[in-house]
């Protein structure tokens, strides 16, 4: 089923036309619940992993021996998904209750050293032909898969993520991984995906406000006051339409664009190797939409109840926010960089 983004609130390049010169595209990928194959571009499903070909580990440092089992992730997301599907009395029995404090238990492994090979989760994996902002990989690799550690323990904080990309041409597969490494706890649910199928699709994007010359920048706080002071005077009116929120940025999953910066002032985000500025590779968003972006929710989900339909993937980064990466626009080899907003 496709997923279709309604049509801005208004035409942001009528009022504005010097926004038309920084117009952009990113691809929404709308991961959705189902049941992906591994020639499938996803989150959370199986990956096209040659079977002569090492899974990818964490092997720094830090505490992997306390945590929640994926399989009682997956089980307790599926109970709690039927109960409150039901039409008569939504909600858990007691008797589920009771089950679903159990699958909530974290479980040690007492053997377990610091530094064991610990396999990496896998989260997504994006095929060009199927996603039309992910740009060419090194030596014409047509598939990104990423994956990432399922503990926030890296870094000098100890507290950041430990993210894994790897580019590979998809024909030269052969004999295909059967049956994906899986850690055997993990740190946090929000690290594991749910299967989902992607619905990718294209839309006009535009930079965050705080990366525009200042002058224009000025001129869009203005004319958003102006619409708040007006909203105040007509309470009954629709609400006031913003940039960040309704007309630059979507929210959710998506591929290239722009890069939001509402968390943290702007970053300037060069290739460690070359100094090049990097672009925006990738968003994993621990939301599809939210009340301030509500404008964005699909046609095709805006009967759906916000609690349920927001949130396909499970994943959760950092504090229910957003993490984009970026690539090196020279040369795909280059290490990737990353902010969480």
């Amino acid at each position: 089923m496709t997923r279709t983004t309604p049509p801005r609130p208004l035409d942001v390049e009528v009022l504005f036309p010097d926004l038309a010169a920084y117009r952009g595209t990113t691809t929404r990928l709308h991961p959705r619940l189902g049941s992906p194959q591994i020639s499938d571009s996803s989150v959370g499903g199986p990956m096209l992993w040659p079977a002569n070909e090492p899974w990818p580990v964490c092997d720094e440092a830090h505490g992997r021996g306390r945590g929640r089992r994926p399989a009682d992730i997956h089980r307790y997301r599926r109970i709690l998904a039927a109960a409150w599907a039901r039409e008569q009395n939504p909600g858990p029995t007691e008797e589920e209750r009771e089950l679903l404090a159990e699958l909530h238990l974290e479980h040690r492994l007492p053997e377990a050293s610091e530094t064991d090979p610990l396999p990496l989760v896998g989260l997504a994996q994006l095929y060009r032909r199927d996603v039309p902002d992910l740009p060419q990989g090194p030596q014409d690799c047509d598939l990104l898969q990423v994956f990432w550690c399922p503990f926030d323990a890296h870094g000098p904080s100890r507290y950041d993520l430990n993210l894994h990309l790897c580019w590979r041409r998809s024909w030269e597969v052969g004999d295909a991984l059967a049956v994906t490494p899986q850690p055997l706890v993990v740190g946090s649910a929000g690290f594991v995906p749910e299967p989902c199928l992607l619905h990718p699709e294209q839309v006009i994007s535009y930079p965050f406000a705080g990366l525009l010359p200042e002058e224009l920048c000025a001129r869009l706080d203005a004319w958003e006051e102006a619409q708040e002071e007006q909203a105040e005077q007509q309470p009954n009116e629709a609400h006031p339409v913003y940039y960040q929120y309704d007309l630059s940025i979507p929210p959710g999953w998506r591929i290239g664009g722009f890069a939001s910066w509402h968390a943290t002032d702007p970053f300037p985000m060069d290739c460690q190797t070359c100094r090049t500025p990097m672009h925006l590779l990738l968003t994993i968003d621990s939301s599809e939409w939210d009340g301030g972006s509500g404008s964005w929710k699909p046609l095709e989900d805006r009967d759906l109840p916000a609690h349920r339909s927001a949130t396909p993937t499970e994943v959760v980064v950092g504090r229910f926010g957003e993490l984009n990466v970026f690539a090196c626009p020279t040369n795909p080899d280059h290490p990737h960089r990353w902010s969480i907003q």
